[in-house]
C-alpha cells in the first residue's frame, strides 16, 4: 500500500537516507546539498526522512497516494482529528491499523444504538470488565474515532469509518477496531 511504502522510506536511517536521497529523486545536487546540511543541525525533524519519502511516494503511488498516506500517518503518530480519520477509505485505513485487535458485530446490533459500556465489554472484548469500562471512561480515557467519550455515550451508523468501522482508543497507543458486516 502507498502508506507502507511511504513509512518505509519514512523510516530509513539517517546514513541511508543521506544515499537514497541522491540515488532515488530528481532533487538538484544543490537542494541536496542542503537538506543534508539542515538535517545534520536537526536530525531529530527528520527532514530528510521526509523529503525521501514524499518525493518517492509521489514518483511511484501519485500525489494523491502521498496525501492519503501522510494523512494515514498523522492519524496514527501525530495530532489528527476526527475528520481526518473519516478522509481515510477502507484500504489506508487497515493498512494504517494492521495488526490492530479487531472483533466484528452485525449492522442490526448498531442500527438502534449500542451502549459504549457494552461495545467495549461484551460486544469487542477490548477491555476486561465493565467496571474497567466505565472507570476508563469516566477518567476520560477512552476515544470513539478520535474523539473522548463518556459513559452514556451510544455507538450508531453515524459512528462508521468507511462504512464499516470504529476505532477505539484507551491512552496514546492502544487502539482495538469493531468492524460493522
Amino acid at each position: 500500500s502507498p502508506y507502507k511504502f511511504y513509512q518505509f522510506w519514512l523510516n530509513q536511517p539517517d546514513e541511508d537516507s543521506e544515499k537514497y536521497i541522491k540515488i532515488y529523486t530528481f532533487l538538484s545536487k544543490e537542494e541536496i546539498d542542503e537538506l543534508i546540511s539542515k538535517h545534520k543541525e536537526a536530525p531529530h525533524l527528520r527532514q530528510l526522512q521526509k523529503v525521501l519519502a514524499e518525493e518517492v511516494t509521489t514518483m511511484v503511488h501519485g500525489k494523491d497516494e502521498l496525501e492519503n498516506a501522510i494523512k494515514a500517518s498523522e492519524v496514527l503518530f501525530g495530532k489528527s482529528t476526527a475528520e481526518d480519520l473519516r478522509s481515510l477509505d477502507a484500504n489506508t485505513f487497515m493498512a494504517v491499523f494492521e495488526g490492530v485487535p479487531q472483533a466484528t458485530i452485525s449492522k442490526s446490533e448498531l442500527a438502534e444504538g449500542l451502549n459504549i459500556v457494552e461495545a467495549l465489554t461484551e460486544r469487542s472484548n477490548f477491555l476486561s470488565s465493565k467496571s474497567e469500562a466505565r472507570r476508563d471512561l469516566k477518567s476520560n480515557a477512552i476515544s470513539v474515532n478520535k474523539e473522548k467519550v463518556s459513559e452514556d455515550y451510544q455507538l450508531s451508523e453515524q459512528d462508521l469509518l468507511a462504512d464499516q468501522y470504529v476505532l477505539f482508543q484507551k491512552g496514546k497507543r492502544n487502539y482495538f477496531i469493531l468492524i460493522i458486516e
